[in-house]
């Protein structure tokens, strides 16, 4: 695609639905972006759908996924399947980020763009490593619950960094030590050191999103802190899952007060 608008670009690779010509589309509008290309000039806002993806996996309710044991292939590689998912996943709500809201700042969108091009290297890396176990990704079913959210938050960009980044992907921050450790022990190294990539690279992302919500709060005369917790109570209904990795979610951008609150101890 040779246009020169940010958002006829994004609305482009959002569609995608072959994951390899998503994860190009991605990284030639990243580079495009960083090396002044494009402009975030105005576009007209497409109808919107689901965003492009495989027909395989198949997506079923979260609770109709079967429970697999790591110690058996079939679980090993589930598990690898749903972080590959996970990924995907996440390249859209990055897109969706740059294409859904417009007239903020170009670092804004040089943020979400970076981070889209960090989802699809993950998505790379864990695909691969998913098919050293002779099996792909879409072999499993798997949930939409990241894209729900996506559509939840669809109308403000205050509530979307507040609800994605620093609810969904900082739960990662939380659990992916103890999948690396499980990983490990299961004498998969390889996948645990995919997993230091992922952490690494997912507290800039929920860093990301801290910085872009505290801005959107400044910019509406809002307290961050008391924002935060009102959206949590009204769309999350209150409660986040523990325990925390506080040290992460500090270099990620959150307050000690949010994380006492989190804790139930604020």
């Amino acid at each position: 695609m040779s246009s020169r608008n940010l958002f006829l670009r994004t609305h482009d690779c959002l569609h995608r639905a072959d994951p390899e010509q998503k994860c190009r589309c991605v990284n030639v509008l990243a580079s495009d972006w960083r090396a002044g290309l494009l402009s975030a000039g105005p576009a007209a806002v497409a109808p919107f759908g689901d965003p492009g993806r495989p027909a395989r996996p198949v997506l079923v309710a979260p609770r109709k996924l079967p429970r697999r044991k790591l110690t058996t292939l079939a679980g090993h590689a589930a598990l690898i399947h749903a972080l590959c998912h996970i990924e995907f996943n996440a390249i859209n709500l990055a897109l969706d980020a740059v294409y859904r809201f417009r007239d903020l700042p170009d670092a804004y969108y040089g943020d979400w763009l970076q981070v889209a091009e960090e989802e699809a290297y993950h998505f790379g890396l864990l695909r691969d490593h998913l098919q050293t176990r002779g099996y792909d990704y879409g072999d499993f079913p798997a949930h939409n619950g990241l894209w729900e959210m996506a559509e939840q938050t669809a109308d403000d960009p205050l509530i979307r960094m507040a609800l994605v980044p620093r609810v969904l992907e900082a739960r990662g921050l939380d659990v992916t030590p103890d999948i690396k450790q499980k990983l490990a022990g299961a004498g998969d190294d390889a996948g645990s050191a995919i997993l230091d990539i992922i952490q690494r690279d997912e507290v800039g992302h929920v860093q990301i999103g801290s910085r872009w919500f505290r801005y959107l709060c400044e910019l509406r005369g809002q307290d961050p802190d008391s924002t935060f917790r009102k959206l949590l109570s009204t769309h999350m209904k209150g409660t986040i899952r523990g325990p925390l990795d506080r040290q992460a979610r500090l270099r990620a951008g959150f307050s000690e007060v949010e994380l006492d609150y989190l804790e139930g101890a604020g």
